[in-house]
């Protein structure tokens, strides 16, 4: 069971992916993270985001421990803090990434969030990245459409790759003009936090279609947001049993008539709203 989704460049990366935020920051845990991140990837979920904010550094090196073997499989997302994207700083940053995750290259390296930095500068970086070939694709990570058109309109800006935003059910901001915006530039949007970080609400919607389908609210709402197009969603799974638990979400296909009865409970936006950021 499997979907994917295309770059802009035509590339097929899979449609649900798996975030490390909050990984190696424990030592009794490691265990059992080296073990989900294998398992998902054994299941086909080989797209994997990171950063080097996430544990400074440390969940780069979770998955150089976990998942080296694998590397030839995997499609490596990794981020560059707003404070190192200078033309010369995100070089460097990069080269530290490619150390900790032990790997000559990232498939895609994402700007963090946007900063003091102007966005040539950065988009300099990126470009001479990615023609050394240290980097495959680039793109950024919490912009909203204004900031995207401004980036887009700096030199090598074309050559955005995708924009990684907080999206999912109950966040629906980016569904009025940002994801229209992508789609019709081709370019995928990367959904984190894609359940909410499990604060779900306790009963509705969620739960009612659930039962139908012998599953939870996460798995519900993680299945809708895959139904979606153009949608890569990176939920982070700590254990074996969470990782089946997403995986079992590509199975889920949710009629129209649920669809409409989540949008009641959901609704989406009848205007703009700021993109939101956790």
């Amino acid at each position: 069971m499997s979907r994917h989704v295309a770059l802009p460049s035509g590339e097929i990366v899979p449609a649900l992916g798996q975030g490390t935020w909050q990984m190696a920051e424990t030592s009794s845990r490691r265990a059992q993270e080296i073990e989900a991140l294998r398992l998902g990837v054994e299941l086909g979920m080989t797209l994997i985001d990171t950063a080097e904010m996430y544990g400074e550094g440390e969940a780069e090196k979770l998955i150089a421990e976990a998942l080296g073997a694998f590397r030839e499989r995997l499609f490596l997302v990794s981020k560059v803090y707003p404070h190192n994207a200078s033309h010369r700083g995100v070089i460097g940053a990069c080269e530290r990434s490619l150390a900790r995750l032990r790997t000559d290259r990232l498939d895609l390296y994402l700007l963090h969030w946007r900063g003091s930095v102007p966005l040539q500068e950065t988009v300099a970086g990126f470009e001479d990245l990615r023609l050394s070939g240290k980097i495959r694709h680039w793109g950024v990570s919490n912009f909203d459409t204004e900031d995207m058109e401004e980036l887009l309109a700096v030199d090598g800006g074309l050559n955005c790759a995708t924009n990684q935003v907080l999206y999912n059910v109950t966040r629906r901001g980016p569904e009025y003009d940002l994801i229209p915006w992508m789609a019709k530039r081709r370019m995928p949007l990367m959904a984190y936090s894609p359940i909410e970080q499990g604060r779900l609400p306790k009963r509705g919607i969620l739960q009612d279609i659930g039962r139908s389908h012998d599953a939870s609210p996460y798995q519900v709402a993680l299945a809708w947001l895959l139904q979606r197009p153009g949608i890569i969603a990176i939920p982070k799974a700590s254990s074996a049993a969470h990782v089946h638990d997403n995986y079992r979400a590509l199975e889920i296909r949710l009629s129209p008539d649920e669809l409409r009865a989540i949008d009641v409970e959901f609704p989406p936006p009848k205007r703009k709203r700021s993109l939101e950021m956790i």
